[in-house]
């Protein structure tokens, strides 16, 4: 048997592509190892029946099996043999079902040789240090969506954590969708039959945080008049989400920090410690290190909670994502009774062209809007093109409120067109814009009723038909002539 330097040793890379095993197999030479390759899983068993690798490089999806399935019995006989998965079905339920059949390491089609050499390295010196492969419970909820390259670090991060309790930190924009990753990691965990308790800091007064997170005593304070459970035990055996962590008030960030620290609380006006039974997973859009800086949030706490990061990118940072997410909206929009829309390829290449400054969440609303009032099946460029012009206040409505929104669309008025913040026209302009999406929303939802939504609006029905005309706001209905039903 041939001596290998420590950074080098034997790879078996498994992939029907002939293109991409020469590629890799050159890499994986340059660098010192010896690699062997085979182009089907009869072709790899017979393999391993051989000279075991130190590594398995495998694709998932090959002529005579997949990958996937094979891979548990392939680890049954080989304990000790770590396993890359190589894989064009970039989604988490493939990255998690690769850790859950014990891969070392995952890699998404399209992959970089660099991030594949390194991954390789990183085996080698694994299983020379330690030799004992982990596994992952399995489920198949998954509610994320997105094949592009950053996505897949981030499904990567989740199939690696699913299986532990360790805590996690999940930072990214307002939009992005960060509870749908503490609920990911909740689902595909083993708290999934406990509860998913999930509590905005953002949303509870400051003097009511306490009492929200631990409960509170019969007479705790004035208006207690019984004893009430908190979140932390509303969540006992599963997962608290803890969102907007970084609008936590000082006092409380202390008293959680010493539940992360004992594993225990007390209610608010109680004695008696009661074990603390949760995975926390918390969220924020803020720089919390920035905030620690500054004295605004816990040293201490934030190390505690940032075991494990996950940062969720941007909308405009994944644009690859944008049509794969806009028909998984419509389809979602359809399935809750709107009608069945599509869009064409210009209108996708509007949709990649935004900036979504609300992310995920600003393309939801856009494509059920797009679903409720859309006359034609295809929706196109133009169309899009119009309603986000409409929607630009609400994108930053959801989360900035609305006189900051009102002072970035000043700004960007300022910047586009500096006439109109002299020409008297900026009033009307603004409470346009801020109508037109008012109304629109409350048409959809209502289902373009316009009588329940005149009510909704505290104005009469005229009313509301003379704001439509006025703002050209297309309802989508039509009268059995065919004239616009107003």
């Amino acid at each position: 048997m041939t001596s290998l330097p420590i950074e080098s040793g034997r790879v078996l890379v498994v992939d029907d592509d002939a293109a991409i095993r020469t590629v890799v197999t050159q890499a994986l030479r340059r660098r010192g190892h010896i690699v062997t390759t085979a182009a089907s899983v009869a072709e790899m068993r017979r393999a391993l029946a051989g000279e075991v690798p130190d590594v398995l490089v495998t694709d998932v999806v090959l002529p005579d099996a997949n990958g996937l399935d094979v891979l548990p019995g392939v680890l049954a006989e080989h304990p000790r043999l770590p396993v890359i998965v190589l894989s064009a079905q970039n989604t988490l339920s493939t990255a998690v079902r690769a850790t859950e059949a014990g891969a070392f390491d995952y890699l998404p089609k399209p992959f970089d040789l660099d991030a594949l050499t390194q991954a390789v390295a990183g085996a080698l010196l694994r299983v020379r240090r330690d030799p004992v492969a982990a596994a992952s419970p399995a489920d198949d909820a998954l509610p994320l969506i997105g094949r592009s390259p950053a996505m897949q670090d981030v499904y990567r991060v989740i199939a690696r954590v699913v299986s532990n309790d360790l805590t996690v930190l999940v930072s990214g924009e307002s939009g992005t969708g960060k509870e749908l990753v503490a609920q990911a990691i909740h689902d595909l965990g083993p708290r999934r039959r406990a509860p998913f308790v999930a509590l905005n800091m953002a949303a509870i007064p400051r003097e009511l945080i306490e009492a929200e997170l631990f409960g509170h005593e019969r007479g705790a304070f004035t208006g207690a008049a019984a004893r009430v459970a908190g979140r932390f035990e509303q969540a006992a055996g599963g997962t608290l989400f803890l969102d907007e962590i970084g609008d936590m008030p000082m006092d409380a960030q202390t008293r959680l920090l010493r539940v992360l620290q004992s594993g225990e609380f007390t209610t608010v006006g109680g004695a008696r410690p009661i074990r603390a039974d949760v995975r926390i997973v918390a969220a924020t859009n803020k720089d919390l290190a920035a905030l620690v800086a500054s004295g605004g949030f816990r040293e201490d706490l934030f190390y505690r909670l940032n075991v494990v990061p996950i940062l969720l990118p941007p909308l405009r940072e994944r644009r690859q994502d944008v049509a794969l997410l806009a028909r998984h909206f419509l389809e979602r929009a359809a399935e809750d009774g709107l009608p069945r829309k599509q869009v064409d390829a210009g209108g996708l290449a509007r949709l990649e062209a935004h900036d979504w400054p609300g992310n995920v969440r600003e393309l939801e609303n856009l494509m059920r809007r797009l679903a409720a009032l859309s006359r034609d099946e295809w929706i196109g460029a133009a169309e899009i093109a119009a309603m986000l012009g409409r929607a630009a206040m609400p994108a930053a409505v959801s989360d900035a409120g609305l006189e900051s929104a009102v002072a970035a669309r000043i700004a960007a008025i300022a910047r586009d067109d500096p006439a109109a913040l002299e020409d008297g026209t900026l009033y009307d302009r603004i409470i346009a814009e801020v109508e037109r999406p008012l109304i629109a929303a409350i048409l959809d939802r209502h289902g373009g009723n316009q009588l329940r939504a005149a009510r909704a609006l505290g104005i009469n029905r005229n009313t509301l038909r003379k704001r439509l005309d006025d703002l050209a706001i297309d309802t989508g209905v039509t009268r059995p002539n065919g004239a616009p039903l107003r």
